[in-house]
């Protein structure tokens, strides 16, 4: 295997994304697009962001849950926090420690189950971009394999030689000298950028309450939410065009899915809750249901006691 033990790890996950592709061009192909070179190994790609995302669905519920769940734990994580401020010694340290994991515990997250499905697709993500990498040697047979799956010499010359409005698959900002490709890959880079910012924004201002919307966490998200997207700005000028396309499509699913999601079972306390709410009593009264709101129990006023009464004493005769 070349390229060392990481290289040697992606290989198999490379053969997966490869059958995938050809696979989805072959049915594409027998619907009646056109064979060889063409838009059925551009919608190859989508195909691709589709099987995956589909397989990590139940990932993605369990993010969700993840996500609103440290979201909501946010007041009474601050309030462990300050109880154990200014305290180093170890005794108060692991006390901190399991105060702060019992909080995980009954909330039904952790600090990584958010993460989980992004770092699952990585692996993914480089085995395309390695594939796609890779098409013009094999084309060329200067490949250290003759083939990766079913992707050989002729084929990946026909991937190679498919084109999103004049850009190839396999073109990279860095590595051509057509502007016509450049402005289309520009024009995917900030594509990328933009749906990777608005997917983050829509779970995090839309689907949670203002209490978990403060704090340092809660800063250092919003903070994330502004430097992913510069981040994709300035590395997406190194990947190929199949990989812009591949993550502005895994995007736009992302941002669909939550959407759903967020309408149907939002956070409580969210912004997206209170919506829901004012739609379902809007339903009701348009068929003659009128919701009353609980009424809050009156507080009894602090500090006052209630004077025991005396019982009035019956008159002999």
């Amino acid at each position: 295997m070349d390229g060392g033990g990481f290289f040697a790890f992606l290989y198999p996950i490379e053969w997966v994304v490869a059958w995938i592709m050809y696979g989805s061009h072959s049915l594409f192909t027998t619907l009646g697009l056109a064979t060889g070179p063409g838009i059925a190994w551009v919608l190859s790609i989508v195909a691709l962001v589709i099987v995956i995302r589909i397989v990590l669905i139940p990932l993605f519920f369990k993010q969700i849950k993840a996500s609103r769940g440290m979201q909501l734990m946010q007041p009474e994580l601050q309030a462990v926090q300050k109880k154990y401020k200014g305290k180093s010694d170890p005794a108060s340290r692991e006390a901190m420690t399991r105060e702060t994991m019992e909080l995980y515990k009954k909330h039904g997250t952790n600090p990584f189950a958010s993460c989980l499905p992004i770092l699952l697709q990585s692996p993914i993500f480089f085995a395309l971009f390695r594939v796609l990498n890779s098409l013009e040697g094999i084309s060329e047979g200067t490949y250290a394999r003759d083939s990766i799956g079913p992707i050989d010499q002729a084929v990946a010359s026909d991937i190679e030689s498919s084109t999103l409005f004049g850009a190839q698959l396999s073109d990279i900002f860095m590595r051509t000298d057509d502007w016509l490709a450049r402005g289309v890959i520009l024009f995917l880079i900030v594509a990328m950028s933009a749906t990777t910012f608005f997917t983050q924004r829509q779970l995090t201002m839309k689907n949670m309450p203002k209490a978990a919307l403060e704090g340092p966490m809660a800063s250092t998200q919003k903070m994330m939410l502004y430097v992913l997207p510069v981040i994709f700005l300035i590395s997406g000028v190194n990947f190929p065009v199949g990989v812009l396309i591949y993550w502005t499509v895994t995007n736009i699913w992302s941002m669909g899915q939550q959407f759903y999601t967020i309408k149907r079972m939002p956070a409580p306390g969210s912004e997206a809750e209170r919506i829901l709410k004012e739609k379902q009593a809007a339903k009701a009264a348009a068929k003659g249901i009128v919701v009353e709101e609980p009424a809050p129990e009156p507080e009894k006023p602090r500090g006052q006691r209630e004077q025991p009464k005396r019982k009035s004493r019956q008159r002999r005769k």
